[in-house]
């Protein structure tokens, strides 16, 4: 018999089986290798795609589709006129924003707070997130979990109206100062501390929330390299800087692209509340500046230059915080 050759027990019993018995031998599929077209592959994925047809249709009304208002910033627009009655005026929109004081006001005063807002809120939730996965209490953990996610479901004029209980001219600071007979002082209406400020409420409003996504990153780093790092002597800090944080890095490195992009939002309810109480020299924001330019004052065109141009910049930061990922070796949030 020959070596290839099955035995003639194992052929009759074979020879009885149904094609698709498990035990049957089977041909190998002739379309196996083959990509699949574009029909099978949108009739196998139309589940999914099913799933992000409301994302899409939000997507396309409130994003998309308002960017063709954009030419309104090379018009002299006047809503009554709407976009075929309205003159158009190229690059004048442009040339007063440039003009006016106000706005490079309100720029330097964006970037000031971003600048700020980077360097004390963000590592915020990723030294929280750090500090709960170091609780060995499930619940404690929790407890502390829900008491700092609650600030992120009250409104801004809720926060504002607190923060102005307690460090307002009538506060509870100023009422503890008076009694032990110190003068009092009114934080909420300091122009010089109004950035610290919009910082301190944002870190107690959103740092609790932001902790999530940290925690996450945490929890899928493999459990056995900190044990391995244990035995081999390491102690909590450098299991922290040589495992925890080189495993958060992805995710750090994309929030932060993600938070470079909108840095030219910085809280345009939170701000509004605030601006009358110390005036648009410090409280001047761009979101501010298109609001009073356009909707209050009329001036359509300005305002939309300056959306425009926001946009622009903020396009441009992310591509380039982009590529000064990818020269560390990380993805961000595209690939090469």
């Amino acid at each position: 018999m020959a070596v290839n050759e099955a035995p003639p027990r194992v052929l009759r019993s074979l020879r009885g089986r149904p094609p698709n018995s498990p035990d049957a031998p089977r041909e190998s599929d002739p379309s196996a290798g083959r990509p699949r077209s574009f029909l099978t592959r949108l009739r196998q994925d139309s589940p999914l795609l099913l799933m992000t047809v409301p994302a899409v249709v939000i997507l396309l009304l409130f994003t998309y589709i308002p960017l063709l208002g954009s030419v309104v910033a090379f018009m002299d627009y006047v809503p009554f006129l709407g976009f075929s009655g309205s003159t158009w005026v190229g690059w004048d929109n442009f040339t007063g924003l440039f003009q006016d004081n106000l706005f490079w006001s309100a720029l330097s005063n964006t970037f000031q707070i971003t600048f700020i807002q980077l360097l004390l809120y963000f590592p915020v939730p990723v030294l929280l997130a750090v500090l709960f996965n170091s609780i060995a209490m499930p619940m404690v953990k929790k407890f502390v979990q829900s008491v700092i996610y609650l600030p992120h479901f009250l409104s801004w004029v809720i926060i504002v109206a607190l923060f102005q209980q307690i460090l307002g001219g009538g506060g509870v600071v100023n009422r503890v100062l008076a009694t032990h007979g110190m003068s009092g002082i009114d934080i909420m209406s300091d122009p010089g501390t109004f950035q610290l400020l919009l910082t301190s409420q944002a870190i107690w409003k959103d740092a609790g929330w932001g902790t999530i996504i940290f925690l996450a990153a945490i929890a899928a780093i493999d459990g056995q390299l900190y044990e391995s790092a244990a035995m081999d002597g390491a102690g909590a800090w450098r299991r922290f800087w040589h495992i925890t944080l080189p495993g958060m890095r992805p995710i750090i490195i994309l929030l932060l692209i993600l938070r470079l992009g909108d840095a030219l939002t910085v809280g345009f309810e939170q701000i509004l509340l605030q601006r009358d109480a110390v005036g648009p020299g410090a409280a001047e924001v761009l979101d501010t500046y298109v609001y009073f330019n356009g909707v209050v004052d009329g001036n359509w065109g300005v305002a939309t230059a300056a959306g425009l141009l926001k946009g622009v910049v903020s396009l441009a930061l992310v591509l380039a915080a982009n590529k000064f990922a990818h020269r560390f070796g990380e993805e961000g949030i595209y690939r090469r």
